[in-house]
């Protein structure tokens, strides 16, 4: 989200989601796409019918390990492992926060923060 000025980000947090994806991918060169060897986030359909993936990382972001990016840019590593009708009930900003600002290998990486964002609205 680096590319939005703060009143587009600030528009962006607030908007209503209508549906949520977690999505996985492998990691690096790893044959699998499961487990610790992969990747996850959970990409976002919103009002606008834009979407986003929201996914933590260590070094990720300045404020937070857990970001909102363009979907547009994902690639078709990416797999869907779970939908969710959210019908307006969420906003981005929810999805960040659950992801939470701290990123941690062990206790809070990729897969605990998509976890808690698809117990999220619905």
């Amino acid at each position: 989200h680096a590319d939005l000025s703060r009143p587009e980000l600030t528009d962006l947090y607030n908007s209503r989601v209508m549906s949520a994806e977690k999505m996985t991918r492998r990691m690096g060169s790893s044959s699998s796409g499961s487990g610790i060897f992969s990747h996850s986030g959970v990409r976002l359909t919103l009002e606008d019918g834009s979407q986003w993936l929201v996914h933590k990382g260590d070094g990720y972001g300045d404020t937070s390990e857990t970001v909102a990016t363009r979907a547009s840019g994902m690639s078709s590593d990416w797999k869907v492992t779970q939908t969710k009708d959210i019908h307006g009930s969420q906003r981005v900003a929810d999805y960040v926060r659950a992801g939470g600002s701290d990123y941690n290998l062990i206790t809070d990486n990729c897969h605990h923060a998509s976890g808690r964002m698809m117990k999220l609205g619905g």
